[in-house]
């Protein structure tokens, strides 16, 4: 009987053989043929057996029973091609580990939540495909993060705060519109009179673009357009994430204020509707990552430069 160890401890018995005959052994055995091996080897039928007859003589134990037309490895030869399976696994991933050191272990990433829900989340499977040796630590929240005091690698805000003595990307810009659902701009008649706003539900993400942003989105674009409304002043519901908003407003409760880069696909499946298309504006808040260790993290930089890519062929 083969002994399994034998092969794997005494270094001087598998010095003296040839890696190459292993090689040609592993691919017979995997393909139980010795013509399709060589085909793969790209060697003669005769060659493969040739070699694979020098290495049964060698080990001093047959690896294959020879049919008239197939071949059947042996119990000896089906215990070292387990053996070869896993050490060629083995060898293969420290290779690949070697090749890929600095893209392996844990990547700690901080988002605001309705980036997360409604762009990250779906899409992370394929960042995961690529990288697959890279585990993913997604974190939520609508702080700003302190670099020295938490091991968080990078993160994701929509705001235009300054960071100072950090590695900032910017990934996307953004505008912002009201948005419901088509009943409830029908039931308030908002297409036909944009002063029926008052009489509306404002569902208001009060941590838009910071902590505490209170009604400065819905201040800032009513200011742009010249409206006479105090949007604090009209009947309110408050959240503190944007998706939140926007899903009572898809349930017909009130108007949001729209992020288009994240209501375009209820916009594109109908669920929510603008009633002032023309009153699209653009912000000076945007998508962008910070991290403080761009230049000494390279899985810090893989994961931005797939954000990027992602964002510029595809918009949420």
């Amino acid at each position: 009987m083969f002994d399994d160890d034998r092969l794997i401890t005494n270094n001087r018995l598998i010095s003296g053989y040839q890696l190459a005959k292993f090689h040609t052994f592993e691919a017979a055995a995997r393909y139980g043929s010795f013509i399709r091996a060589a085909e793969e080897l790209c060697i003669t039928p005769s060659a493969v057996s040739h070699q694979i007859n020098k290495l049964e003589e060698e080990l001093n134990f047959k690896l294959f029973t020879r049919f008239h037309r197939r071949i059947e490895l042996t119990q000896d030869g089906e215990n070292l091609f387990n053996i070869l399976k896993k050490s060629l696994a083995i060898l293969n991933r420290e290779i690949f580990e070697i090749k890929n050191q600095e893209l392996i272990g844990q990547l700690t990433i901080y988002s605001r939540p309705s980036f997360a829900q409604e762009w990250l989340v779906p899409r992370i499977s394929e960042f995961n495909k690529k990288h697959p040796y890279i585990t993913l630590n997604i974190l939520t929240g609508n702080g700003v993060v302190n670099f020295n005091r938490h091991s968080i690698d990078l993160a994701i805000y929509y705001d235009d705060l300054q960071h100072e003595d950090l590695d900032v990307y910017h990934i996307m810009n953004e505008t912002i519109v009201p948005v419901c659902s088509p009943s409830y701009a029908e039931q308030y008649q908002l297409n036909e009179c944009i002063e029926n706003l008052k009489y509306c539900l404002i569902l208001h993400d009060n941590q838009a673009w910071r902590y505490d942003s209170n009604f400065d989105e819905w201040q800032f674009w009513g200011k742009h357009f010249k409206l006479d409304l105090d949007f604090e002043d009209l009947p309110k519901m408050l959240f503190d994430r944007f998706d939140l908003a926007i899903l009572a407003a898809i349930n017909h409760s009130g108007i949001a204020m729209g992020r288009r880069n994240i209501v375009n696909k209820y916009l594109a499946s109908g669920e929510l509707i603008t009633p002032f298309p023309n009153m699209t504006l653009a912000c000076k808040q945007h998508y962008y990552v910070v991290s403080a260790t761009k230049q000494r993290n390279p899985k810090v930089r893989a994961f931005v430069r797939w954000l990027k890519e992602n964002l510029h062929e595809q918009s949420i």
